[in-house]
């Protein structure tokens, strides 16, 4: 949190509030990069090709970050609600 240009003033997800765009932005990137970085990776091993290993483990780490916010997101949603 601390690298984001913009961010919460305590710096910490467990005091701000998870926007409905940003819990949108967060499953977009988790199916348009993550998913498929997962693909990637049993396909580079397959096919001998390190630079696809690599672009599937960026996009698998991207996806599981975007993942956690947006869970966290809908996780504030609820609670409020109850």
């Amino acid at each position: 949190m601390a690298l984001m240009w913009s961010r919460p003033g305590g710096l910490s997800l467990r005091t701000s509030w998870v926007t409905p765009a940003t819990i949108w932005l967060g499953i977009v990137v988790v199916v348009a990069v993550g998913l498929p970085g997962f693909a990637a990776i049993p396909y580079g091993i397959a096919n001998r090709q390190i630079l696809v290993v690599v672009g599937g483990l960026i996009g698998s780490a991207l996806g599981v970050g975007a993942a956690a916010v947006a869970v966290y997101g809908i996780r504030q949603r609820r609670l409020s609600a109850s």
